[in-house]
């Protein structure tokens, strides 16, 4: 009987001894008994892994961070880098073949609908807004805006707008659609191939 005490307590502390040396195999081992396996994550995959958060975290900060501010009288317009990319990717998407003037213009007509309170308040919701821009499809711009495109949406959030406050734009040559044909226009400006215009209250 002592014996077999004696066998089991040895068995007993090799076992222990076992775990202490090797935490992952004593894992391995407790899930082939159908008890819960524990999965050790290699430390280099971790580091990146965090690394990559943090990345993304200043990313994501950057490209909330008021980088500019719009002011048009007693108004003004907090402007973020996802603000300034998304506005980008609208001119290089509308006006790529336009004068640099029009693509000031196009910026503008953003900005202008941002600060009009019958559009949307912001720059994204003006941009993604229903049928408000022909380039904007499910929710996307797909375009590759040129430093050209940066320079006439920084131009515009400074002030300088060609389209003498207009909300509306379009290319008399190619548009479909009829309102913008037929409705009367107030303060037209044509400037490349694009009118820009506010409508007649």
């Amino acid at each position: 009987m002592k014996k077999t005490y004696s066998i089991f307590v040895t068995a007993l502390i090799l076992y222990l001894s076992v775990i202490n040396m090797n935490p992952a195999f004593a894992s391995n081992l407790a899930g082939s008994h159908g008890e819960i396996k524990t999965t050790y994550e290699n430390p280099k995959m971790k580091v990146n892994y965090l690394s990559a958060n943090i990345n993304n975290s200043q990313s994501d900060e950057k490209n909330n961070e008021v980088l500019e501010v719009f002011k048009h009288d007693t108004q003004q317009l907090y402007i973020t880098g996802e603000d300034i990319d998304l506005m980008a990717k609208l001119v290089s998407a509308e006006s790529g073949g336009e004068p640099y003037a029009g693509k000031v213009a196009v910026a503008s007509v953003v900005l202008n609908r941002t600060i009009d309170p019958h559009f949307p308040n912001t720059i994204r919701e003006v941009i993604f807004q229903k049928n408000a821009f022909s380039c904007v499809k499910n929710g996307k711009i797909t375009a590759n805006p040129d430093q050209d495109c940066y320079n006439a949406v920084y131009d515009a959030i400074r002030g300088a707008d060609p389209t003498n406050d207009a909300l509306f734009f379009y290319n008399p040559a190619t548009a479909t659609c009829h309102w913008m044909k037929e409705t009367q226009k107030v303060n037209e400006k044509i400037i490349g191939h694009h009118t820009f215009f506010k409508v007649k209250v």
